[in-house]
């Protein structure tokens, strides 16, 4: 059955399309079948999987307008292992028609249903706001990653996402669960980082993922050349925490799995 994991947090600069895209290879490392859903209008993510943005002659604005269907906008990756659904700042446009159209929170679930059985992971990258896009994403999702950079502000905007996140569950997605919370940007030296990060197990329990993603400046370069990190510089540490990341989330599922 596929998983369509929605990565979102509404805070920016989280690390939030820098584990997309490597959570993808990664995955797609595993030899899981993977699409990458870029739905940020920024389309960070589909220049850090290596598309030329620009180029584009359909996007995901085609694709929630009902212009184009989701294998007319799907670009392979040879060389990454897995499928991107692309965007670019016509996505903008997308955040106020998508106001005034009919079953408006629904459009990206629509769209996925006619692709999703070729895969085994969808990912898909959410805006850092919690708008109409943000909103599809998690109609959509079967869970919730949720990147979080342990600083001082990280549990306050924390807060703001589970209650969109109940919201969902209690109307369009009931079955919408959370995935794991993972820290990013994470400094073990940083006094502040471990108190954040003591925090979140605290509350958060097995929610929160051992996996830890380190500052890594091979990471940081990584989207300027267009590829993940494991393409990159594969003995980084970045790419070895995501490797580390697809291993502890595809050994959750074998769990989950196993219990029902």
């Amino acid at each position: 059955m596929t998983r369509i994991i929605a990565v979102t947090n509404q805070k920016g600069g989280v690390g939030k399309t820098t584990t997309c895209v490597n959570l993808a290879a990664s995955l797609a490392a595993n030899r899981k079948r993977v699409l990458l859903v870029d739905l940020d209008p920024q389309g960070n993510a589909t220049v850090g999987a290596g598309i030329d943005k620009d180029a584009l002659t359909s996007t995901n604005y085609e694709l929630l307008m009902g212009e184009a269907e989701a294998p007319e906008v799907r670009v392979t990756l040879e060389d990454g292992g897995f499928d991107v659904l692309p965007a670019n700042g016509d996505l903008t446009a997308a955040e106020v028609a998508l106001l005034d159209s009919e079953a408006r929170e629904r459009r990206l679930a629509a769209a996925l249903e006619g692709v999703s059985a070729d895969y085994d992971h969808i990912i898909i990258d959410c805006p850092p706001s919690l708008n109409i896009l943000t909103v599809n994403a998690l109609v959509a999702a079967s869970c919730v990653l949720i990147p979080i950079q342990c600083e001082y502000y990280a549990l306050e905007g924390l807060t703001a996402l589970l209650n969109t996140i109940r919201r969902v569950q209690q109307t369009a997605n009931p079955a919408l669960e959370i995935e794991g919370l993972l820290r990013t940007m994470f400094d073990p030296r940083n006094n502040l980082a471990n108190q954040v990060g003591a925090q979140l197990i605290t509350h958060f329990n097995e929610q929160v993922y051992r996996t830890q993603i380190p500052r890594n400046v091979r990471l940081a370069e990584a989207p300027s050349h267009g590829r993940p990190a494991l393409q990159y510089d594969r003995a980084s540490r970045g790419a070895i925490a995501y490797m580390a990341l697809a291993s502890e989330l595809l050994r959750r599922e074998r769990r989950a799995a196993a219990s029902a």
